[in-house]
């Protein structure tokens, strides 16, 4: 009698730790941020190496460096650098109205899950999908590989700038499956030709206000 094979699960025990830990270094250095660095340390010791060493070389990085300096290189990396933009609806659809369907989308599944976001949230940052991930592995596990182009890209673009925060994106892929060929055929895709161009709002998203990153101009910087 021939088994049935076994089927390899999508996630592993240890996966939540890691989502919470990501999400807690790719939020920004506000005044609380050396008590989620010491915590993501703790729980980074106790990962997989190749998902535990990333997270820390950069807690090694955030530790000697002031936190106004860390909020400073955080607010010009993610902020003013459309090629590291964390929301990540941003590399599927650019700023069209596909891209607020995809935010009401995302808001549907954490309702779904029973997760509520902050009012100050938007539920395509990274450090929030990270943290629903934590909460809801299965689910999260499906987010993060739906937007798995585009966490590549920002990989990519952090690593080629030499942001400390490359490291925790090296630990987030580490946490997910080798790109097969489709998927690095959507990276090179979504790298040589940049998101979509169209400006025309959010406003199936309405409902709530949008900051969206500066326009784009010339497509990817």
């Amino acid at each position: 009698m021939k088994r049935k094979p076994t089927r390899t699960a999508r996630t592993q025990p240890w996966h939540p730790h890691a989502w919470q830990a990501q999400s807690l270094l790719l939020d920004y250095p506000d005044e609380q941020f050396e008590q989620r660095l010491a915590l993501a340390g703790r729980v980074a010791a106790a990962l997989p190496g190749p998902v535990a060493r990333p997270l820390l070389r950069f807690t090694a990085h955030a530790e000697q460096t002031t936190r106004a300096d860390l909020a400073a290189a955080y607010v010009a990396t993610f902020d003013h650098r459309k090629r590291c933009c964390p929301y990540l609806t941003y590399y599927a659809y650019g700023d069209t109205r596909k891209r607020g369907i995809g935010l009401l989308r995302l808001k549907q599944t954490y309702a779904a899950a029973g997760w509520r976001l902050g009012e100050d949230e938007l539920p395509d940052h990274l450090a929030v999908v990270l943290e629903f991930a934590a909460t809801d592995p299965a689910a999260g596990h499906d987010l993060l590989i739906e937007h798995r182009a585009g966490l590549e890209l920002l990989r990519l673009a952090l690593t080629d700038d030499g942001s400390p925060w490359a490291h925790v994106l090296d630990s987030v892929s580490a946490t997910l499956p080798a790109l097969a060929g489709d998927d690095r055929e959507a990276v090179m895709r979504l790298a040589a030709q940049g998101p979509p161009e169209e400006q025309v709002g959010l406003d199936p998203y309405a409902a709530s206000p949008v900051f969206l990153p500066d326009p784009v101009v010339g497509g990817l910087r």
